[in-house]
């Protein structure tokens, strides 16, 4: 039995060798893959933890980006706010100085008009005693026709 006894068995005993072979690889590196796996579980630990590391930069560096998009928003909405009310007071100041120019502008020609006419001083104070004689004609004559009666 120690010679073949067809091509077949030859085969069968070849295909053998090669598992043993095979086996005998698979064998050798078992330990290779094991030490691989574990480089492969430490390098995954370190991933999480780098990633653990970058969200939490990550988390800080978009608080820091609102506090300064805040920050920003409230200076340039004061700063707005201040052009607004300087606008205003502006254009309220012009406004009064318009009225107020009109209203003097009036009563300044008013004066000008009474100034500018020819007027003796001693008229309206004529005016004012003619009134007066004539109010106190006017209550002697009634008192007069009272006490008679």
């Amino acid at each position: 039995m120690n010679e073949p006894v067809g091509a077949r068995e030859a085969l069968l005993i070849e295909a053998i060798g090669e598992m043993v072979n095979l086996i005998d690889s698979v064998d050798r590196l078992t330990p290779e893959l094991r030490e691989a796996r574990l480089e492969i579980d430490r390098a995954r630990e370190g991933l999480r933890s780098s990633l653990a590391a970058f969200e939490t930069q990550v988390l800080a560096l978009t608080e820091k980006a609102k506090v300064q998009a805040v920050k920003h928003i409230l200076v340039r909405t004061d700063e707005a706010a201040r052009q607004s009310i300087d606008l205003q007071s502006r254009a309220m100041a012009d406004a009064a100085r318009v009225a107020f120019g009109a209203d003097l502008g009036a009563t300044l020609q008013r004066l000008q008009s009474l100034h500018e006419r020819p007027v003796h001083r001693w008229e309206p104070w004529l005016t004012h005693a003619a009134a007066a004689a004539t109010a106190s004609a006017a209550t002697w004559a009634l008192a007069i026709t009272l006490w008679v009666r």
